[in-house]
């Protein structure tokens, strides 16, 4: 077994779980190491907000494709897909396994799954992009679910960068359902997942403080230093949560207050999401996230276990 995703909503403590595990697996004679499959945590210099784990926190555990863009880079899924793999290939290469630790949830299927990207059209692109700016994520969300409603349940009507990609796909391909993720996917190698779950109650409560603690810890200043590189003109970086709130904090738009609050209200639909995509994987071992000895024990069965989970 080279392979085990360990994912979750924000706040479940992902990133812990996985140098837990890592140092279990080590102890059986084998190394582990990480593999980010967090979208904005690719992102150099975009830490506080996206609770990058800080390099003397890893406990000496390699980390992967974290650091790896320009804050004025546009992620991709399929350069994830292709980064990533190479990674785990690489780990297994060295007799290790890989961890796959994230809650964007695309960009884990990426990687666990036989999935597909198709190409891009710069035309197309540039087009949509102006009708998105123009038009705003609702009425091209609208657009979206007249040419395939089940694609758009499965988008965020906010997020208009996921938007323009699937009505791309589809005028690129002229088949709605190319946007779409199969419904049965094939592994694309042997692997198993955790999925992290917490209560809602006990969660939002988390994420609520968690987003106040982002400001607390300096989020203002790490965005302030972020500016002359970039950041907004970056097509991804800019909107992250919480970057977006601190910019319009920054210059004006916002109170304080209504900056936290916003983030605090986007991090929590962000996180019903993606419980919402991981309920997807059946095969996943699901652990209360905060239990304890739950955590600790799914730790330990995971170190010793060698048989592969690899159903969807």
């Amino acid at each position: 077994m080279s392979l085990i995703a360990i994912v979750g909503a924000t706040g479940t403590g992902k990133s812990r779980f996985a140098l837990d595990l890592a140092h279990a697996i080590a102890a059986t004679g084998r190394p582990a190491e990480v593999v980010n499959a967090d979208a904005m945590q690719l992102y150099r210099g975009m830490d506080i907000g996206t609770a990058k784990l800080p390099v003397d926190e890893r406990e000496g555990v390699p980390h992967h494709l974290l650091d790896v863009l320009e804050v004025t880079d546009e992620a991709s899924a399929a350069a994830y897909q292709r980064d990533a793999r190479q990674s785990v290939d690489e780990i297994a290469a060295r007799g290790g396994v890989a961890l796959l630790t994230g809650g964007s949830g695309l960009y884990v299927s990426s990687v666990i799954h036989d999935l597909r990207f198709p190409g891009t059209d710069a035309a197309i692109r540039a087009r949509l992009e102006r009708d998105l700016d123009e038009l705003g994520p609702g009425l091209l969300h609208r657009r979206l679910r007249e040419l395939d409603a089940e694609t758009a349940a499965s988008v965020d009507p906010q997020n208009g960068r996921r938007i323009v990609r699937a009505l791309e796909v589809i005028e690129l391909t002229g088949e709605p359902k190319a946007a779409r993720l199969p419904d049965e996917p094939v592994p694309w190698r042997p692997h198993r997942i955790v999925h992290l779950r917490a209560e809602r109650a006990d969660l939002v409560a988390r994420l609520d403080a968690r987003a106040a603690g982002m400001w607390s810890d300096g989020l203002l200043d790490e965005v302030r230093g972020l500016i002359p590189a970039g950041l907004e003109r970056g097509v991804t970086a800019r909107k992250a949560i919480g970057y977006a709130q601190a910019l319009a904090q920054l210059h004006g738009r916002m109170t304080e207050a209504d900056a936290v609050a916003e983030t605090q209200a986007l991090t929590r639909t962000y996180a019903r999401r993606q419980v919402g995509w991981f309920r997807r994987y059946r095969a996943a071992s699901v652990v209360d996230a905060l239990d304890p000895a739950a955590v600790a024990a799914e730790v330990a069965r995971q170190a010793r276990a060698e048989e592969p989970l690899s159903a969807p």
